[in-house]
């Protein structure tokens, strides 16, 4: 079953992202690496930082779309990037989890993916 980790982290936490407490770039190729060499790895990309995207929304469907720069403002957790895994269980992909390094100062959101 294909699972995916959402790698998420805290805009008021500066744990999160390079910094000396935080996991740097290096980690993150690392776990991909061990990823693709116990072929389990099955797509993923990273984000750049909030502050860079564009939020829409919309009341209602025909309401007109109210686009707005930035992060949806009320919310200090943000998806850095996301990693696909195909796995056997919960279990297996748990265990992948604990092994990310967006664990560390942030959190990762394990979600299986819909089979369509």
């Amino acid at each position: 079953m294909k699972y995916v980790l959402l790698l998420m982290g805290n805009l008021t936490d500066d744990r999160c992202g390079e910094s000396e407490e935080g996991p740097g770039v290096e980690e993150f190729m690392a776990f991909d690496a061990e990823l693709e060499r116990a072929g389990v790895l099955a797509g993923g990309f990273g984000l750049t930082d909030p502050e860079e995207g564009t939020s829409l929304s919309k009341a209602t469907r025909e309401a007109e779309p109210v686009i707005t720069a930035g992060p949806y403002a009320e919310s200090r957790e943000f998806v850095g990037g996301t990693v696909v895994i195909d796995v056997g269980s919960l279990d297996e992909a748990l265990a992948w989890a604990a092994k990310c390094p967006g664990a560390i100062g942030g959190r990762v959101e394990i979600r299986p993916m819909l089979d369509v």
